[in-house]
């Protein structure tokens, strides 16, 4: 008659081996594979459950550890970066894995066990004493206040709006649209040209009243170019840029 056998329940595969290595205090990142594969099959053999769902979660991962120990024996394979695979790297990143939420449902429970000896009171506080207001003395509060001091501070807090200036957008000048059109730019310069058969280009763009129309007196020039009204023409590469008209300039 075979000596009865009482084993502890573990909740799954992982769980079993997490125990086998706790109980021979072995380094999780350098498992003897060899013997925890020894131990964890005697523990198989020596399991009896009814439930076969359960039964097969401990089998697969039985052939794993068995799958790992025969690549242990084999030639080490080599990354592409030229680095040896460890077989057991997977099976350690998952125990690491459920190492840690095993003590977190650790401490979750140990909280719920806290939270069970707590007690709460809601506040019961007498509706005439939460309504109570303590009475306030105007004539204290307000002191030698008048509404003549009252009108000052106001029209002094008025003032002070209206006063106020803003340090940035004050110093902005008033911007106003300039309407400059391409076609009174084309007259102007056709009429300025009437006096000057050959002038400056910096000596025309001098003569503009604003940035807008040094813009559109430029466009000008460009087009009459295209048009061929007029010769443009620099000596130097950084020499005075002339301009000379070609013929009438009195066309549209």
């Amino acid at each position: 008659m075979g000596i009865p056998v009482k084993l502890e329940v573990f909740e799954g595969p992982l769980d079993l081996l997490l125990h086998l290595i706790d109980k021979n205090k072995i380094d999780i990142y350098d498992i003897p594979i060899v013997e925890i594969t020894n131990q964890y099959m005697e523990y198989i053999r020596n399991m009896q459950r009814e439930d076969l769902n359960v039964m097969s979660e401990f089998l697969v991962m039985a052939a794993t550890l068995l799958d790992i120990k025969c690549r242990m024996l084999l030639p080490k394979e080599v990354t592409e970066d030229g680095e040896e695979e460890d077989p057991r790297r997977e099976l350690v990143e998952q125990l690491l894995q459920y190492k840690m939420y095993k003590y977190m449902a650790y401490e979750l429970k140990d909280r719920q066990t806290d939270a069970d000896s707590v007690l709460y009171k809601k506040p019961t506080i007498p509706e005439e004493v939460q309504e109570y207001a303590e009475p306030v003395d105007l004539d204290l509060l307000l002191g030698d206040l008048t509404l003549a001091r009252l009108n000052a501070v106001f029209q002094d807090v008025m003032k002070r709006q209206a006063d106020k200036i803003d340090p940035v957008r004050s110093k902005f000048g008033k911007i106003e649209k300039e309407e400059v059109s391409l076609l009174d730019k084309f007259t102007y310069i056709r009429g300025y040209m009437k006096s000057r058969r050959k002038f400056s280009f910096r000596q025309l763009l001098e003569e503009q009243h604003s940035k807008m129309h040094v813009v559109v007196a430029f466009l000008a020039i460009l087009e009459m170019m295209k048009l061929g009204e007029i010769l443009v023409e620099q000596e130097d590469t950084c020499g005075e840029i002339m301009i000379e008209r070609t013929g009438d300039t009195d066309g549209d």
